[in-house]
């Protein structure tokens, strides 16, 4: 099953796309590949609004990169299957792709544990992937996912830059309400670690299911204690759920989410009032409008908003990721066409100033989303804005 076709609008690429392809020779025989369609494949569930974004994000950057003319006579096209965030859906689909000649790589969405489970496929078959899925697990341990790359924020990086605004701002002790997930768990441990070496006492922690759309009894559990901060360590929708529920509860303290919380840049109006001044971890694209355009990489992301704007009407800022994971296999395709195994060599070694930020993948880190991609966004009258 495929994401219903986009409509095709005239798009010109960014001066980020052109630098990301610079250098890249348009003689076929040299390429590797010769001309020709080559197919990205995307592994996304259709029935979640960040996957949708996945989808639509990537459609865009596809043809960006078909109108900048730096793929010579190659053109990628987007094929997508639904994994219904299924695991054994996903390693079906993933085995699918590996076996068409004409996919040189895949991007897969939200669902970690798909990703996790497919480890074995993806590497048996020796098929470039791209994660958009928030866990660590996803590249670690590396010497077991060398045909896996992630892209999006690490739980390391955040749970730094959450902790560093707590101690800036005096909080003397939490609660942390998180999801029974790869992510969720991942990020627990490495929030209450930066807590520890912060000497910011961690009063109650709880954890909810994944897919759990009642969570008032668990965030109710956490402000009984009365922490001075409330961290949300959950997907967007369950983020809305705990500061709704916060509030419902009477909790007086800061909200703070981490990057999985990030969803749309105006935040639905039945969860706007309980957000509003909470504060999140996630980088400069949701805010890019208070950004000014001081550097090429800026005007580029400003462009890349405005371009996904035109087209959907609203910006969603898991988008850039999926915009990074095209431009990424993109460059690698202008050079070696479909060769599977040297586009995981071109990205094993790939560093770019992309959409979401400063991205640096080597042989001994497949998550390349710098830490210096992140910052404190706060939700201010329905949307967020760049933390004064």
């Amino acid at each position: 099953m495929r994401l219903p076709r986009l409509a095709t609008a005239s798009v010109v690429a960014s001066t980020l796309l052109v630098a990301g392809l610079a250098g890249c020779t348009s003689d076929d025989e040299a390429s590797g590949g010769g001309g020709g369609t080559i197919v990205i494949g995307a592994d996304l569930d259709n029935s979640s609004t960040v996957d949708i974004a996945y989808g639509r994000a990537l459609q865009l950057r596809i043809e960006q990169l078909n109108a900048s003319g730096r793929l010579g006579k190659k053109k990628l096209v987007l094929r997508t299957q639904d994994n219904k965030s299924d695991s054994t859906t996903s390693i079906r689909n993933i085995s699918t792709f590996a076996n068409d000649p004409s996919v040189a790589a895949v991007v897969t969405g939200s669902c970690d544990k798909c990703v996790v489970d497919a480890v074995k496929t993806i590497n048996d078959k020796k098929l470039p992937t791209i994660a958009l899925a928030a866990s660590d697990e996803v590249t670690q341990p590396i010497a077991d996912r060398q045909f896996v790359f992630k892209l999006g924020p690490n739980s390391a990086d955040s749970a730094a830059a959450m902790v560093a605004e707590l101690r800036r701002v005096k909080v003397k002790n939490v609660g942390i309400i998180f999801s029974d997930d790869y992510y969720g768990n991942g990020a627990q441990k490495a929030v209450a670690a930066e807590l520890s070496k912060a000497k910011i006492a961690l009063l109650s922690s709880h954890d909810v299911k994944p897919t759990a759309t009642d969570i008032s009894q668990a965030v109710g559990t956490i402000t009984d204690t009365e922490p001075g901060a409330l961290l949300v360590l959950t997907g967007p929708d369950q983020a809305a759920l705990a500061a709704e529920s916060a509030r419902s509860a009477g909790f007086k303290g800061h909200v703070y989410f981490d990057a999985a919380a990030a969803s749309d840049m105006f935040i639905p109006s039945a969860a706007a009032a309980a957000t509003n001044n909470a504060t999140m971890v996630f980088t400069q694209i949701l805010a890019i409008d208070d950004v000014i355009a001081t550097t090429p990489a800026k005007a580029s992301r400003k462009q890349w908003f405005r371009d996904y704007i035109s087209r959907y009407g609203s910006y969603s800022g898991v988008a850039s990721f999926a915009a990074d994971a095209a431009d990424l296999i993109g460059a690698a395709v202008a050079r070696v066409g479909g060769n599977r195994e040297q586009i995981r060599a071109i990205l094993e070694t790939s560093q770019t100033d992309g959409i979401s930020g400063p991205i640096r993948l080597t042989p001994a880190n497949h998550s390349g989303l710098m830490p210096q991609a992140l910052t404190l966004l706060v939700a201010r009258a329905g949307r967020w804005r760049l933390a004064s």
